[in-house]
């Protein structure tokens, strides 16, 4: 983690440079859809799910087949996706203004309470690069199934310079 918590000493990017971050390639559909629309100065994102190289790092539901940490995993996965999606769209995370939105859909079983947790990660990825001053509202639901069967998939929403 970076000392300064993401103040708006360095870039987006230059933050990931200092947090260690080599961003995956951009996910690509898995269906007839784009990842990321633009209208304005709004970036929104299909749902992001926790893949590497068009397959699901984590197939399984939260308090069943995986843990606390595999989730957190899965989120920042799905995170790190977000950011190379938008870097793809955008050519710089330095063009995003602030995290408007960020829902986290979480396929759990049982009495899986620690949701928040999970969504962390993504959250505190978001907060790294981005810094807190741009820190977005959130929304952390429960589920039965995702698809692919992964456990989470986030929607995100950013603004940016149009």
């Amino acid at each position: 983690m970076v000392a300064d918590r993401g103040s708006q000493s360095h870039s987006a990017d230059r933050r990931l440079k200092d947090l260690g971050i080599q961003l995956p390639a951009a996910p690509t559909p898995f269906g007839t859809y784009v990842e990321t629309v633009q209208t304005g100065n709004l970036l929104f994102f299909s749902g992001m799910l926790p893949v590497i190289d068009h397959k699901p790092k984590h197939v399984g539901r939260l308090g069943k087949e995986l843990d606390l940490d595999a989730g957190r995993d899965a989120a920042y996965v799905a995170a790190l996706g977000v950011l190379a999606a938008a870097k793809e769209h955008l050519g710089s995370l330095d063009r995003v203004t602030r995290v408007l939105r960020l829902g986290v859909f979480l396929a759990t079983f049982g009495d899986f309470y620690d949701q928040p947790k999970v969504a962390d990660a993504a959250s505190d990825l978001f907060r790294d690069v981005f810094g807190l001053e741009r820190t977005s509202v959130r929304l952390v639901i429960g589920v039965a199934s995702l698809p692919l069967g992964v456990p989470v998939e986030l929607d995100v929403i950013f603004e940016v310079d149009a």
